[in-house]
């Protein structure tokens, strides 16, 4: 009797192990040969320029602040929430505007992290009121008053004096909880952008 030849043995699965062990390492080169491919992934997602160093909230003394009623007010009162902040004149042009309603809406749509925020305007070197219309549209803002030197000096130190209503103006910042400025935002910013930046700082955040 003749012996049965035994049947030839199928390599696929073996080729389909070798192509799977392969394909990380492929992924790999494509990425960084070929970045047009769109696969390396980004050195950092965040839209405004993170502050390094973070610069804490001066003290009340050095940094003195009045609300519209006229009384002393301590940025140390609002600790432990996310603050977003603007500065510009109480007369406030369409670019003051355009910011508070960029925070507004950013705020507003946190959902159940609402409460985890809050919101200053500087009112800068002014003594003028706030229309009734800014007033009602922006209630739950904090308005306060404030020498626009003393803030150039927290907010943008490198800026010169010639320089300082665009650099209290233009941009927009956030305070974290701990009591340090961490962000800015550039002038004329992208709203969605400014809102996706605070929404991801309240989701990665442990603190605030």
């Amino acid at each position: 009797m003749t012996a049965q030849q035994p049947a030839p043995r199928n390599i696929k699965p073996l080729i389909l192990i070798l192509l799977i062990s392969l394909a990380p390492v492929v992924f790999a080169l494509l990425a960084y040969y070929a970045p047009a491919l769109g696969l390396r992934p980004q050195g950092h997602t965040n839209y405004g320029a993170l502050i390094d160093p973070q610069r804490p909230v001066p003290s009340s003394q050095a940094l003195p602040l009045v609300s519209r009623e006229g009384e002393p007010f301590d940025l140390a009162s609002l600790r432990g929430k996310w603050i977003l902040v603007t500065a510009d004149s109480a007369d406030c042009p369409e670019s003051c505007v355009k910011k508070l309603f960029t925070l507004r809406n950013s705020h507003a749509s946190q959902g159940k992290n609402v409460d985890r925020l809050a919101r200053v305007w500087f009112l800068i070197d002014d003594q003028a009121d706030v229309s009734p219309q800014l007033l009602e549209a922006y209630k739950g803002t904090h308005m306060l008053r404030v020498d626009a030197d003393e803030l150039l000096a927290f907010l943008a130190p490198a800026a010169g004096p010639a320089d300082r209503d665009a650099a209290l103006k233009g941009p927009m910042w956030i305070i974290d909880p701990l009591g340090n400025l961490m962000m800015a935002f550039p002038p004329d910013a992208d709203p969605i952008s400014v809102r996706d930046d605070i929404t991801k700082l309240l989701k990665n955040s442990r603190v605030g």
